[in-house]
């Protein structure tokens, strides 16, 4: 297994490794844009093949393991294996990062299981969340912690408040075109975190059977102006408010992975 390598993680994220690069904010800007256009969220390492008998390889949150699946295999993975390689990234680009504990909301607006999610705080000029494992919508750009709102390509509005939550600091909301208020997608405090924090509840989502992650497999990636999110039996497809989706057949669904996610599916 290959040690993480900065150049070939540059290039699997589509830029180019060779110039110096200022650990500032449109560095980390252009970093977090081109991971999430690159690199699918994807939850097949749980899930398998849909349409096999590849019961999936599941997730093991080290930096050689992730390294090997994300660059050299040119897999995706969920929140814990994006985010968990990225804070190396960050690392080795010489940002002052520290992994945090997020807790995504469901439906109700109750944040289980604790440490649902792994985000970023980078500190610049300001504090910034930075976070490559939202799935859809993609985070594009780096978050300011004292409410400015920030837009991207899709037309989706991001923004961090104070959370009114006892046991959280910040909630991050996004607005996407046609609704009519904000929503709410995860709180989060800032403590920093070593990897290793998140193995639990990582293995926990990726084992369980009451989990979300541990039905149907799910594939979405970021495109220039939208979304595409692919299902066993769908795929669909937004562009800054514009959504439309078609069935798709099981030979579709493969091919689809590589002509539109570019993702190469093998078990390890």
């Amino acid at each position: 297994m290959s040690s993480p390598n900065i150049e070939s993680y540059l290039s699997r994220i589509g830029l180019d490794p060779r110039p110096v690069r200022t650990a500032d904010r449109n560095t980390l800007e252009t970093v977090q844009r081109a991971h999430v256009t690159s690199v699918p969220f994807e939850t097949l390492a749980v899930t398998g093949d849909p349409f096999g008998p590849d019961p999936g390889e599941g997730v093991t949150l080290t930096l050689p393991r992730l390294y090997e699946k994300i660059v050299e295999r040119e897999r995706g993975g969920f929140c814990f294996e994006l985010n968990g390689l990225f804070g190396w990234l960050l690392a080795e680009l010489g940002f002052d990062a520290d992994r945090i504990a997020a807790r995504m909301l469901s439906d109700d607006g109750d944040p289980r299981p604790p440490a649902n999610h792994h985000s970023h705080v980078v500190n610049l000029d300001r504090r910034y969340v930075a976070d490559v494992g939202c799935g859809v919508p993609s985070m594009r750009r780096p978050l300011p912690l004292d409410g400015t709102a920030v837009s991207d390509a899709a037309g989706v509005e991001w923004r961090v408040v104070e959370s009114e939550r006892p046991d959280a600091e910040f909630l991050t909301q996004y607005w996407s075109p046609g609704d009519e208020e904000w929503t709410d997608r995860y709180v989060f405090e800032t403590t920093p975190r070593k990897l290793s924090y998140f193995e639990a509840t990582c293995d926990h989502l990726a084992t369980a059977p009451e989990s979300g992650f541990t039905g149907d497999p799910t594939v979405s990636i970021a495109t220039e102006r939208g979304h595409l999110k692919l299902s066993p039996a769908k795929l669909t497809r937004s562009e800054r408010g514009d959504r439309s989706e078609r069935e798709i057949t099981e030979d579709e669904w493969h091919d689809l992975l590589e002509s539109a996610f570019g993702l190469r599916y093998d078990s390890a």
